[in-house]
């Protein structure tokens, strides 16, 4: 658990001074709930990297935009972009790469800790 910690607290210094920590997304069911966010935080069809709250992983590497829009180059719901394509290692998508099940930092891992969403 220190570890964890540990990781997150560097994971904020190497963000901008401006991000806010919104909460982890996860598929974890034991992890404390992110606080409440604004309707259509997470499923704006027009969302872009101005308007879009940022995924980074528990070593600060930027993971995509948290939106709907599959136009948006950095958006994770972008099919033929590198944070959303199925093929692309960075991508939450890629079961083989940053969404892989078994990663401890993954959104997709039912028991780690998932990505820090900062706005």
């Amino acid at each position: 658990m220190r570890f964890v910690f540990l990781a997150l607290l560097w994971a904020c210094a190497a963000l901008p001074a401006s991000a806010q920590y919104m909460g982890n997304y996860t598929a974890n069911p034991y992890m404390p709930p992110a606080p409440p966010q604004p309707p259509g935080t997470f499923n704006n069809p027009y969302g872009n990297t101005m308007n879009s709250p940022k995924l980074y992983d528990s070593q600060g590497q930027y993971h995509g935009n948290m939106n709907a829009n599959p136009y948006d180059p950095n958006g994770v719901a972008n099919p033929y972009g590198k944070y959303g394509s199925q093929y692309s290692p960075d991508s939450i998508n890629n079961p083989y790469g940053a969404g892989s099940r078994y990663k401890q930092d993954s959104p997709n891992n039912p028991y780690g800790t998932g990505m820090g969403v900062y706005r």
